[in-house]
């Protein structure tokens, strides 16, 4: 059976939160809503942040009953995954396990020297109720009967459970065992975060492999709001156990799971009345369902802010088709919350980084970059500030990218160091140009003098030769 997706409480900045943030007055109001149950105590939780919807009498001390087969489940299933054991180990059933078996014990008549799977025996002691079969798991787990017990109560203290006490691994009867609803929530919210728990208590029927001494045995499991052809079937139920004491009445826990909100219910000590036309009404499954369907319709886990939100559009300088960028959320907020709150009761407080600096967006701008944040709060109460970040890239326009590149290398030592280079070299060209071309010209003009000399001294001997 599929878990539902795990959900972080109270940490921010991550790719996906939920805040299930109810305050003690929206509890109490709540509460009061559902109206009085009936039970000695009872209890509705979200499973993942432990927001209590209802509670009756919670920490009271209550017989723990055939609870505490959730406890052994837990714990055999924890030994098969850590690799301490293998389900499909063969176990000889001992004549010790049955040693505080009495005649009101609910078993499957595992007798001694039988052999069975470890798997085949936590079918039976769960879906099977096999008291026998608990104790059997119990021994070869952890030794001894005694020494596994041990291990429940270890566990149960490491799980925050501080008002419970297990004596054995099955639940029958003793003064000495007890627990509270509050404290069977935290044990059960441990086991149904684990598959292997899931897969077996969530099973309708399960048939054991023949033994050395038996036929296969059908189970079918106790809880009957798995049961799709009873009158008790709950369609959202994805496990649960039942319990009946005669010291503690009737009592059921269940886990339950709507449009993405998963619940567990608790309800410890209620009856079964019995009509005048001898149907009985289960109290226990009853009020079960009425704390879940009630659940179910008052709350829900609602998206606040969406990573795919568009928050805010930022001006931007340069850019290359586009003078601006939208910002999203880098993360989303998701509130478990009483349906009574409209969205419009959520504010939204966004901080562009641009604006604060009074310094404009200048492309270009990679998608993802951090631009700026939001809070979001209610009546005064902030639940969290995302990072807001760019949703698209924006590059820069050509021309801009030309003179930027300009811009840059005139503004390298390197390169002004050249074109300075460059410059004094270009006016000593030009100087010994200047130069070369004054004296030049003066050559030119002696050569001209020159010439003109010679011409006029033959001007003159011809004239002197024509008078002569």
């Amino acid at each position: 059976m599929k878990r539902f997706k795990k959900i972080i409480i109270f940490t921010m900045l991550l790719p996906t939160l939920l805040l299930a943030v109810l305050s003690s007055y929206e509890q109490a109001q709540a509460s009061s809503r559902f109206g009085d149950v009936v039970a000695r105590s009872a209890l509705l939780t979200e499973v993942d942040s432990g927001t209590i919807l209802f509670e009756y009498n919670m920490h009271a001390p209550q017989p723990v009953g055939d609870f505490a087969k959730i406890m052994t489940l837990l714990l055999a299933t924890e030994a098969i995954i850590n690799n301490e054991v293998h389900g499909a180990n063969v176990v000889t059933m001992s004549e010790s396990a049955w040693h505080d078996i009495n005649e009101n014990s609910s078993t499957r008549n595992i007798i001694p020297e039988e052999e069975m799977t470890l798997l085949d025996l936590m079918y039976s002691a769960f879906v099977g109720n096999a008291n026998e079969a608990n104790n059997m798991i119990a021994e070869y787990i952890a030794g001894s009967i005694d020494a596994f017990v041990r291990r429940m109560n270890e566990r149960a203290a490491e799980l925050g459970c501080e008002n419970t006490t297990f004596v054995n691994p099955h639940g029958q009867y003793d003064e000495r065992q007890y627990t509270t609803a509050y404290d069977q929530f935290l044990i059960f919210r441990e086991a149904v975060n684990n598959n292997l728990f899931l897969e077996i208590s969530g099973t309708i029927r399960h048939v054991t492999a023949e033994t050395n001494m038996t036929d296969a045995r059908r189970l079918i499991n106790t809880n009957s709001m798995l049961n799709q052809a009873g009158r008790y079937y709950y369609r959202h139920l994805i496990t649960g156990a039942t319990s009946f004491l005669f010291e503690g009445g009737y009592s059921f826990i269940g886990y339950a799971e709507s449009e993405g909100l998963p619940l567990i219910s608790i309800i410890f000590g209620s009856s079964a009345i019995i009509h005048e036309d001898q149907s009985t009404d289960l109290q226990n499954l009853l009020e079960t369902r009425r704390l879940l369907d009630w659940g179910f319709s008052n709350f829900a886990i609602r998206s606040i802010i969406s990573s795919s939100d568009l928050i805010a559009r930022v001006p931007v300088e340069h850019g290359a088709g586009a003078d601006f960028v939208n910002l999203r959320p880098e993360s989303s907020i998701e509130l478990l919350l009483d349906n009574a709150i409209p969205d419009e009761a959520f504010i939204r407080n966004i901080i562009i980084y641009s604006e604060i600096n009074d310094e404009p967006l200048v492309a270009p701008i990679e998608a993802g970059t951090v631009l700026g944040e939001v809070t979001i709060s209610r009546d005064g109460f902030e639940y969290g500030t995302i990072l807001l970040v760019a949703n698209t890239s924006i590059e820069l326009h050509r021309f801009q990218l030309i003179r930027m590149q300009i811009t840059e290398a005139l503004n390298s030592t390197i390169v002004r160091n050249i074109i300075i280079a460059l410059a004094i070299l270009v006016f000593i060209y030009i100087v010994l140009i200047i130069r070369y071309n004054v004296i030049r010209q003066k050559r030119l003009a002696a050569i001209r003098r020159n010439k003109q000399a010679l011409i006029n001294e033959r001007q003159n001997r011809h004239a002197d030769g024509r008078h002569g």
